[in-house]
Formats: C-alpha cells, structure tokens, sequence
C-alpha cells in the first residue's frame, strides 16, 4: 500500500509502530527478517528512496527486542548499494562501528565517486522518485493497519513432544 518515492523518515513513521504492534501482540520467540536493498534509493527496480542508515535502523529495531533473529539478504539491483547496505547491517548486528571512508580494495572503484559506506546512493543517471506518500495518507494506512492488528489473536503456538 506504500506508493513511490517514501523516504526515511516517512518509512520510519510507519515502520516503527506497525511493527511494534505486531512484535507486542505476537511477541515471537524468533524473528526472521528479509532484507532486501531493493528498496533503497536509487536501486533500478525498486521506487522507494530509502537511505542505508534508515534501512539499518529497521534492522536494529528487531536486534533491540533481543529475540533470536535470522537475517537474510535479497533483493537489490545496484550491487555497490546492496554491499554497503549489508555491510551497514552486519556492523548494526554485531555492534561494530565501522568508518564512513571505505577501505581501499580490488573493487574499490566500484564506490567512486565518494568511496563511502553512506554514500548518494541514487547516480547521476536516475532520477530522483518524489514521495507520493502524503503524510494523512500514511497516518490513515497507519491507522487501518493498526486497527486490523488489534484484531488479530496472537499467534497460534503448537507444542513439541518428545
């Protein structure tokens, strides 16, 4: 139901409550949690402008209920953006601080101009997605998801014999 073009802080203010709702009325025991770079900015199939840091502050908000939790790439079709963004995840993950300036390598190349791990990430040959998620659209689509959840019983559990 997101149209084009959400940026961060659009996604966030969606994000952050739907999914508190869920892990809250679920409250699972494991989460497993795709993350797919399609969704960032600039990416060539994707059409949301999501930066990395904003990516990986979803990835914390999961690490931060302190369940076991599974993390899977996918998706994401500008392969120096997909790179940083896991490499960004991985440091949130394993709580590491790691430099904006990237490390000279073999592929270095690949991340000019800016040789940075949080870089533009749209080149100058994409153009730039306008966010068409206006923000009573979103608080209503955040009202209706929210209202769906508290209806929902929580998960069905099934217990292990021996």
């Amino acid at each position: 139901p997101l149209q084009e073009g959400i940026d961060d802080s659009s996604y966030e203010e969606i994000f952050l409550p739907v999914m508190r709702s869920i892990m809250d009325k679920y409250q699972p025991s494991a989460v497993v949690l795709q993350c797919g770079a399609d969704s960032l900015a600039g990416d060539r199939l994707g059409v949301f402008n999501l930066s990395i840091k904003a990516h990986g502050s979803c990835v914390k908000f999961f690490k931060d209920y302190d369940v076991p939790l599974l993390v899977l790439g996918g998706g994401g079709y500008v392969i120096r953006n997909v790179a940083r963004c896991w490499t960004y995840e991985t440091a949130v993950l394993t709580n590491t601080e790691v430099p904006n300036d990237l490390p000279w390598s073999e592929y270095w190349h690949y991340y000019a101009p800016s040789y940075q791990l949080h870089a533009e990430l749209r080149g100058k040959d994409w153009s730039y997605r306008e966010n068409m998620n206006g923000r009573a659209e979103l608080q209503a689509l955040q009202s209706r998801v929210l209202e769906h959840v508290g209806k929902l019983a929580g998960a069905p559990s099934v217990q292990m014999k021996r």
